[in-house]
């Protein structure tokens, strides 16, 4: 693993739990107590600086885990909120205030998200004048039905896990080449993370997983964002955190100005630190 992580380097994607907090009734499985103070030693472990808190789908529109978990970790972390779709200017105000910068829309079926396709056109033109984004994990297969509607949002779009395609597709596959287009318009991104919940070969080198992300790599290399999906909920053996970094190491190919660009960079600019 890299041993020089460069200022600012950044977690673009870690989920907080504390299981003395209800669940959602939307929730599909009980997550870990995982609070903050347990990723901060993950962070200091792994050399990183900055971090990008994702609601969890198990908390629905429950933020209230979240926002404490950014009130203690203060301007070195932004949030991405699960919200509804009548969400007050008032609580977006607010919320900004806080370090969001973000609303989660989870479109993989039995997951556990609670806000559909029609509601995202408006939510984007409610958050695009304070410049949030959309974070959007969906099956990367299914990209091209929803082309036209991501082309149009106005705010920026994050893509989740390389696109998350549920079963790993060639490098020459419509949807994989659907991907590389949708990046090519101005403020879309992609986050490298989390091989693990969609490879079909396993660890250590995730190679169905891994050539998606090189080729991302070669095509968009100011539009890749790094994240190691902490406490990796839900899957069992746990993942290493450091080995999820060390990845980034083989995809960047020794190029140490690629490797700082994912980490640093990248996520400055997106997510304003």
């Amino acid at each position: 693993m890299t041993t020089a992580m460069p200022a600012g380097a950044c977690d673009c994607h870690v989920h907080v739990y504390d299981t003395s907090r209800p669940l959602a009734a939307s929730a599909t499985f009980r997550p870990p107590h995982a609070p903050w103070p347990a990723y901060r030693e993950v962070q200091r472990a792994l050399g990183l600086s900055r971090v990008v808190l994702v609601q969890p789908t198990g908390y629905g529109l429950d933020n209230n885990v979240l926002l404490e978990a950014l009130a203690l970790a203060g301007d070195a972390a932004r949030g991405v909120a699960v919200l509804p779709a009548d969400v007050s200017d008032g609580e977006l105000q607010r919320l900004h205030a806080l370090g969001v910068r973000g609303v989660r829309f989870m479109m993989l079926a039995g997951a556990g998200g609670v806000l559909p396709w029609s509601a995202l056109p408006a939510m984007a033109h409610r958050i695009a004048p304070l410049g949030w984004h959309i974070n959007l994990q969906l099956d990367g297969r299914h990209l091209s039905q929803h082309r036209q509607m991501i082309d149009a949002l106005p705010c920026g779009v994050v893509i989740d896990h390389t696109g998350k395609f549920i079963e790993p597709v060639p490098l020459d596959d419509p949807s994989f080449r659907t991907l590389l287009s949708v990046l090519e318009r101005p403020r879309r991104w992609i986050k490298l993370s989390a091989p693990y919940e969609t490879s079909k070969v396993g660890p250590p080198h995730y190679d169905d997983v891994s050539s998606l992300a090189q080729a991302l790599l070669r095509a968009h290399p100011d539009r890749c964002l790094w994240a190691s999906n902490w406490p990796h909920p839900n899957r069992k053996p746990v993942p290493s955190d450091s080995a999820m970094l060390a990845l980034l190491d083989a995809w960047t190919g020794g190029d140490r100005a690629l490797h700082d660009r994912v980490l640093s960079t990248n996520p400055a600019a997106l997510y304003g630190f």
